[in-house]
């Protein structure tokens, strides 16, 4: 819980899915994974920040991950991605920012890299750095997200809960209408589909209707795009870490699928949405078959599994940001409301989801 006592979708006795969360239902269940925040609020327009997720703690220049990257919608301005779909992984931690500091960051994060151990001769670095536009709350225009911040998010990255909701790259972000930000939940398959674990998180920032396990709760609040009461703007970006050794034509096929978990809560990808999925595997080893002489990555039957784990985990990482998110007054007084969490219930309790 955040200060404020604010629930996860799964404390109010929200299950979704069929497959079942890891202990901490969050992409840290993930083996290895960690995730930092860095959020700067000042005065009355700065609600900006910056969230860090490292497939390892390690050098990852020198010890880099399979990786893919997948486009819903290209209207964005994520930094890296040519170079990890053409190599098929990722040689730096993933950081999350506001869109005009997207720049800043990056060039932090080949800071970061240079400087470490083992890395003084490197003279090329392929930084990967996503963005939402948090211009509503944030005096974007400003940029106020300095080298600092990137590191102090980097070094805060822990392998344990993830903190959620008004918080990092997600303190200035707004979805279906309500506040927006950090949020994560992750699936682990039972062992004869393989016992693998997919860890899902996301940046929440843009318009749709919202709907929570089917039952349509923007409606019923009142917030819904059909009416024209939300800007075509807003974008998400879903990070997908997983144990399951995949290659990087099969972690695309897999960040591709995420996208269907987005549909489920009523995200519509809009005209001016940049919707991105990056996606990375911990294991980098090829796993054992029934032979014990025989060596292969996950195969192409053996997917479908996998696939259910991402949509459900990436549906529950996006209530997740919505739960935990507090209301948040910025920029030229605009108002970011929480969702309402009585008025949810009622409604989930009306259409028997709860």
């Amino acid at each position: 819980m955040e200060k404020s006592g604010r629930p996860r979708a799964r404390d109010i006795g929200l299950t979704l899915g069929v497959n079942a969360p890891g202990p901490l239902n969050s992409i840290t269940d993930v083996p290895n994974v960690a995730v930092g925040h860095e959020t700067i609020i000042r005065g009355d327009s700065v609600r900006t920040g910056v969230t860090a997720i490292l497939p390892h703690q390690g050098n990852l220049f020198a010890e880099k991950v399979p990786a893919a990257i997948f486009v819903g919608n290209g209207f964005g301005k994520l930094v890296g991605l040519s170079q990890v779909n053409e190599l098929g992984e990722i040689e730096t931690p993933i950081l999350l920012t506001n869109t005009l500091s997207v720049g800043r960051v990056a060039d932090a994060l080949v800071d970061y890299i240079l400087t470490l151990p083992g890395n003084e001769e490197v003279s090329s670095v392929n930084p990967i750095v996503g963005e939402t536009n948090d211009g509503f709350l944030n005096d974007i225009r400003g940029k106020h997200v300095k080298s600092e911040h990137v590191t102090a998010a980097l070094r805060s990255a822990s392998t344990g809960p993830v903190e959620e909701g008004s918080i990092g790259a997600g303190t200035g972000t707004v979805a279906f209408g309500f506040k927006g930000g950090i949020g994560t939940s992750s699936r682990q398959l039972p062992q004869d589909l393989g016992g693998y674990t997919v860890g899902v998180l996301v940046q929440t920032n843009f318009d749709g209707t919202l709907m929570i396990s089917g039952a349509p709760i923007g409606t019923e609040i009142g917030r819904s795009s059909s009416k024209g009461q939300f800007s075509d703007r807003g974008s998400v970006v879903v990070v997908i870490g997983t144990d399951a050794c995949l290659n990087s034509r099969n972690l695309r096929r897999l960040a591709a699928r995420s996208m269907l978990g987005l549909a489920r809560t009523g995200f519509i990808s809009a005209n001016e949405s940049g919707d991105y999925s990056i996606i990375f595997s911990t294991n980098s080893r090829v796993t054992t078959s029934s032979s014990e002489h025989q060596i292969e990555q996950v195969r192409n039957e053996a997917m479908t599994p996998l696939f259910h784990a991402v949509i459900e985990a990436t549906e529950e990482a996006v209530y997740n940001s919505l739960f935990r998110a507090s209301t948040v007054k910025g920029r030229d007084g605009h108002v970011a409301e929480a969702l309402p969490i009585d008025e949810t219930c009622r409604i989930l309790h009306k259409y028997n989801r709860l």
